[in-house]
């Protein structure tokens, strides 16, 4: 059975600036379009498979790999938590979930 997804305010937020960025960066909507389905694509897969993502440095986090994004998260009873979403490209050191 399929566990519940609940996405955190920073990972709505992160998602929202993602998109944004993409949008004034390429002076389109297509690519922030296509990164929101592969995210909603991973959430669903987490939400059959929890485990498939791999454990994070944080107990009880585990990450998945979505393009340059990682998808935080948490597994508690039946749901999962989205912490946030971190751009590969900025440095992990600054990370607190």
């Amino acid at each position: 059975m399929a566990k519940r997804i609940i996405w955190s305010k920073r990972a709505q937020n992160d998602r929202k600036q993602i998109f944004q960025f993409w949008i004034e960066h390429n002076k389109s909507k297509s690519y922030s379009l296509k990164l929101n389905h592969l995210f909603k694509e991973a959430v669903k897969l987490l939400a059959v498979h929890p485990t498939i993502g791999i454990q994070s440095d944080y107990e009880d986090v585990r990450t998945k790999l979505v393009r340059d994004y990682r998808i935080f998260y948490e597994v508690k009873g039946d749901s999962i938590h989205i912490l946030t979403i971190w751009d590969c490209n900025r440095d992990l050191t600054n990370i607190k979930l």
